[in-house]
């Protein structure tokens, strides 16, 4: 018997509904470390999950949008956020900047890879489509932290973290061109942006910063 075959549409389906929920945890954790109201949540939790793939869509003029696509997810996305308000504060739980970091990580890892690919699809050089997956994994986190009156995470931890995206980018492209299958290539490129990114966390790597001399 014959394995099913999964169709790229089905695979992009699923590494998009498994990014966005990574996401949307990330948003709902940082929310309530802000000690937002379930409205509040439900904002930051779209914006962290939706707000790159957006962006990437609106650039690309590429319709319909995926949560107006698959809008049972906005309905999703607010019962999650109802749910995990009552949950966090039963449980009392410790809302630390570690424990956003680890989902937002495997979004990043998803979402460069999906994101990618979709520009690759849609016939954009390598480079275009390499940003165009940077820009879909990286910019739902910069309006989480903008909206919760922080400096973006990506802006100024000085850990590598759009760096990771781009690298795993050019290794979407990379076996693309080989002729990998779909599902190779986006497991490939999505664990090599997450444990970039792990790693970094966990090392504590961080970039060159500009520094002003004091006088």
């Amino acid at each position: 018997m014959k394995p099913p075959v999964i169709n790229f549409s089905t695979l992009q389906s699923a590494v998009e509904i498994a990014a966005t929920l990574a996401f949307a945890l990330s948003g709902l954790l940082a929310g309530a470390r802000k000690q937002l109201d379930v409205v509040g949540l439900c904002v930051v939790a779209g914006l962290s999950a939706f707000g790159g793939g957006t962006l990437r869509d609106v650039l690309l003029d590429r319709r319909p949008f995926f949560w107006v696509e698959h809008a049972d997810w906005l309905w999703a996305l607010m019962a999650l956020s109802f749910s995990a308000m009552l949950f966090m504060r039963r449980r009392h739980l410790a809302l630390t900047e570690r424990a956003i970091q680890w989902p937002d990580a495997l979004g990043l890892g998803l979402f460069t890879a999906n994101g990618t690919l979709v520009a690759l699809d849609a016939g954009m050089p390598a480079i275009v489509a390499v940003l165009m997956g940077v820009i879909t994994a990286t910019f739902g986190g910069v309006l989480r932290d903008i909206v919760c009156n922080e400096i973006p995470a990506a802006f100024h931890d000085h850990r590598p973290y759009a760096l990771c995206s781009f690298v795993g980018g050019w290794v979407v492209v990379a076996a693309v061109a080989l002729g990998a299958p779909q599902w190779a290539t986006i497991s490939t490129a999505a664990a090599t942006a997450v444990l970039l990114r792990g790693l970094a966390l966990w090392r504590g790597y961080t970039l060159p910063a500009w520094r002003i001399a004091k006088r």
